[in-house]
């Protein structure tokens, strides 16, 4: 008896060793070809070392006799170092060496396990997508199995119920098209490595059957159109390691549930000393010159660092993670140096995806204002600038985190709003000194209520500016703390500690509304 389990555990090693051996070394060579790692190369990196527990290796295509190994996908949990902790994670890593890590009939029973797994253990759940979608041959959709597409799609269900409970991450590695486009469509941070992967709902070939478009998979959906153009991306990223490396840093910043706050960093520096003078050189003398509020937010934030999310789509505001001694922050900022950082449908979208996701996970909001309002016009009216901008209005007002409000320079009309003036109730609303809050700007002000003179004016922009200049002093922030409204007009040398305070004193808050279902959400 001995000796039979002898064979059999032999067996069993050599049949491992097999299915680690992927497509086989032509079909591994040509991913490195193509300067992509391989999906078990790529989990080497993310995984700690020792701590991957492969679910489903020994699975294989239905209905032939030859190995396919893992059935083009490799799923397991194990333990991440992301830098500030070591967590539990679960993974679906697509196998394109494997039958071009399409998606099957026994991957999927694989892959349904690891969201079962990840949901019932509340950890994070981590796509590593490089795959052709789903497989139309073999174990896949052909013949006697079309009928059996009409019991599909529970991936994405789930995927939608799990949305805010667990952090989800798609990376986008290779090749996602039809149904593993969709799974960065649903999910929280989208990597995307550059000259490398491709999403879209249908391929090139489907696309110029059906629409007669010709376009190779980079013009049809590369990185550069979907971190530039669209918005679906989160990231672009030069390699397979950056990529890993991104996820990595994304994930320090949340807990591994909606039940967990996120971790704080260690952080050996005193949090009541002032910022450097420097801070005090990036506002321009001129107010209507353009600034980078991302040199604000490096005096800001724990050693200069922050994450930032879709940092190449809707330029002119600014989503991004940072800490503040060691407390994570999602930071919502206005940049001057695009648009002269007015809300428009993009920023809008942007801004309010990311209060919603920091607040589903319990990350404090702060607010860096410096806004002239929403865009105006008939362009911004036919793109529903309305409704997309209640989006962001809906989301801010309904955040239960911690909000800290800072108006650097001004607050005009409805963007106040956006960025959380007081009827947003911010644990904190502080201005620097010479900022404005009003309804509009003087200059806009000016061009409304002197309309008359205006026309009748020799030299029209001149008398805006000279009756813009006339009433700017009724602008100034001290008028406002007059009346109490903000918190406090502040040095912004002492910006840092005045947020770590608030930090410190809000990290309890809890606000119960209504009971409800759900919103009626802006679209």
């Amino acid at each position: 008896m001995a000796d039979i389990m002898r064979q059999e555990v032999e067996k069993l090693s050599g049949l491992r060793e097999q299915v680690k051996k992927m497509g086989g070394e032509e079909a591994v060579n040509r991913q490195h070809e193509r300067g992509k790692l391989t999906a078990r190369e790529r989990l080497d990196l993310l995984i700690e070392k020792g701590t991957f527990v492969e679910v489903g290796m020994l699975g294989s295509e239905l209905g032939v006799d030859k190995l396919v190994p893992a059935d083009g996908v490799v799923t397991g949990y194990g333990k991440l170092n992301d830098g500030v902790t070591v967590r539990d994670v679960a993974v679906i890593a697509y196998d394109f060496t494997v039958r071009g890590g399409s998606m099957a009939v026994v991957g999927e029973t694989k892959a349904n396990k690891i969201r079962e797994i990840a949901f019932k253990q509340r950890i994070p759940i981590i796509w590593l997508i490089d795959s052709g979608g789903a497989r139309v041959s073999g174990g896949g959709l052909s013949g006697e199995r079309i009928p059996y597409f009409a019991d599909s799609g529970y991936l994405f269900k789930e995927e939608s119920l799990m949305s805010g409970v667990i952090p989800q991450i798609a990376a986008m590695m290779g090749p996602g098209f039809a149904g593993t486009a969709y799974i960065p469509g649903l999910s929280d941070f989208v990597p995307m490595v550059k000259g490398r992967c491709f999403m879209g709902l249908g391929g090139p070939a489907l696309v110029k059957m059906t629409i007669r478009e010709d376009l190779t998979e980079d013009e049809l959906g590369g990185s550069k159109i979907h971190c530039e153009i669209s918005g679906c991306g989160d990231l672009e990223v030069n390699s397979d390691e950056d990529c890993i490396k991104a996820i990595k840093q994304y994930l320090s910043f949340f807990p591994q549930n909606c039940d967990q706050k996120p971790p704080r960093a260690e952080w050996q520096e005193d949090p009541m000393s002032l910022i450097a003078d420097g801070i005090l050189d990036v506002l321009p003398d001129n107010r209507r010159e353009a600034y980078d509020m991302h040199d604000l937010m490096k005096y800001v934030v724990d050693d200069g660092y922050f994450f930032e999310i879709k940092p190449k789509w809707g330029r002119n505001i600014i989503v991004a993670l940072g800490r503040i001694a060691g407390y994570p922050v999602g930071i919502i900022a206005n940049n001057p140096m695009f648009y002269g950082g007015v809300i428009d449908v993009d920023a809008a979208d942007k801004a309010a995806r990311f209060v919603w996701l920091c607040d589903a996970f319990n990350i404090p909001l702060l607010f860096l204002a410096d806004v002239p309002g929403y865009m105006v016009g008939s362009k911004a009216e036919k793109s529903g600038i309305i409704r997309h901008g209640a989006k962001m209005i809906h989301a801010v007002s309904e955040a239960t985190v911690p909000k800290f409000t800072v108006i650097v320079r001004k607050a005009y009309g409805a963007g106040y709003y956006g960025m959380c003036g007081r009827a947003f109730d911010p644990d904190l609303l502080v201005a620097y000194p010479g900022a404005e809050i009003s309804v509009m700007g003087p200059e806009g002000m000016v061009s409304i209520f002197a309309r008359k003179q205006l026309a009748e004016a020799e030299k029209p922009d001149e008398m805006v500016e000279q009756l813009a200049q006339e009433i700017r002093p009724q602008f100034r922030i001290d008028k406002t703390a007059v009346l109490g409204i903000v918190d406090d007009v502040i040095d912004p040398r002492e910006t840092r500690r005045v947020l770590f305070r608030a930090l410190e004193f809000t990290k309890d808050k809890k606000i119960f509304r209504h009971p409800r279902k759900h919103g009626v959400y802006p679209v």
